[in-house]
């Protein structure tokens, strides 16, 4: 059996490593894990209600639409319908624009430090990815517009950035979407939007009708707590929508999924508090980063990507026998760890955690 040649020595997406193998493994009974940026407080009691109403249904087939869902989503964010696809994650959302956009030789551009599967699904199409250098953990703008070619098919921006956790101000997006040519899609990933509180930030969805090469990324998978459920979404013009639909699967989503993304989107308290708990998170890690001697990249979603001044790798290790997991690993970034935003009882336990390990490997403030 022949596989497609440029898949053989395609890297496996690694994720964050799951807290029942740290126990079975270093035998431990404790584990807190702060790897994955997902929403430490949970879903919301209106969207667990939800499931639990959902489970008599399980044996029909989900609504492949989602037109329940997705009518109740245009009207959040000021949208038709037809703006709108769900997929099984925003990953989906990604995979399927790589497959209905990308041809063999094609150009992506993209920054050398971002959200993995940008790339991987680039190669699997076989376009030719173009890596430009972050500048101090932010998108270089201009060094992206200086890569375009007629070749360029699709820009990706992740905003805020995953792993660094910065944002692209609102003034330099529009100058760079004015200066992208037409026949280039942008794809501006706004999974953590829901969390930043910044004023220079920019609600993507707002630009839709003056870009209409642009689209938007968005996910339930973070603030709304619901990542086990695997469902995000995208936003674009009804044509780029239409195209993106022709290789989308039938029933990419569940039904239990729907109904709590429709139950968790009712209840925007909850989201406000979420937001409100992330804020007071940041700051708790912040400070007590700048104790240790440590920097730190600004956070806009729900990480912090911290200088360990060790490998990281090492510190990732060292911090997984005491029980915190934490990611490490970044090519471009190779003493750093990123570090979910938890609970203020876990964040006191990685940073006490921490900081055993960095005295352990004679790192001192």
């Amino acid at each position: 059996m022949n596989p497609k040649p440029n898949i053989v020595d395609l890297p496996v997406y690694k994720p964050g490593k799951p807290i029942e193998d740290v126990k079975r493994e270093l035998g431990l009974k404790e584990v807190i894990k702060l790897a994955s940026n997902e929403n430490p407080y949970g879903a919301s009691p209106s969207a667990k209600a939800a499931i639990i109403k959902e489970l008599d249904n399980l044996y029909l087939y989900p609504d492949g639409s989602a037109v329940e869902l997705t009518t109740a989503l245009a009207a959040h964010l000021g949208v038709k319908n037809d703006n709108i696809i769900f997929g099984c994650g925003s990953d989906e959302i990604i995979a399927l624009i790589t497959r209905a956009f990308l041809l063999p030789g094609d150009e992506t551009i993209m920054a050398d430090q971002t959200f993995s599967v940008y790339k991987s699904n680039a190669d699997i199409e076989s376009a030719i990815t173009i890596e430009v250098p972050l500048i101090d953990g932010t998108h270089d703008l201009d060094g992206i517009l200086a890569r375009v070619t007629d070749r360029t098919k699709i820009i990706w921006i992740c905003n805020p950035n995953n792993p660094t956790g910065t944002i692209v101000a609102h003034d330099a997006l529009l100058a760079f979407l004015d200066a992208v040519p037409a026949h280039v899609m942008v794809v501006l990933d706004e999974a953590y939007c829901e969390y930043v509180t910044d004023l220079s930030y920019t609600d993507g969805i707002k630009l839709l009708g003056t870009y209409p090469n642009l689209v938007v990324l968005r996910t339930f998978s973070k603030i709304y707590g619901l990542a086990a459920l695997r469902i995000g979404y995208g936003v674009a013009s009804p044509s780029i929508i239409s195209l993106i639909n022709k290789v989308r699967e039938p029933f990419n989503t569940t039904r239990i999924s729907q109904a709590a993304a429709l139950a968790a989107l009712q209840d925007q308290d909850y989201v406000q508090e979420c937001r409100r708990l992330n804020s007071a998170g940041i700051v708790q890690l912040q400070g007590e980063f700048e104790r240790l001697g440590l920097k730190s990249f600004p956070a806009h979603g729900n990480f912090i990507m911290v200088d360990v001044r060790k490998p990281g790798q090492e510190i990732f290790d060292a911090l997984l026998r005491k029980g915190v997991i934490v990611r490490a690993g970044h090519q471009v970034y190779p003493t750093y760890i990123r570090a979910t935003v938890g609970s203020t009882e876990q964040n006191k336990a990685l940073i006490s955690a921490l900081e055993e390990v960095l005295s352990e490997q004679g790192v001192r403030a």
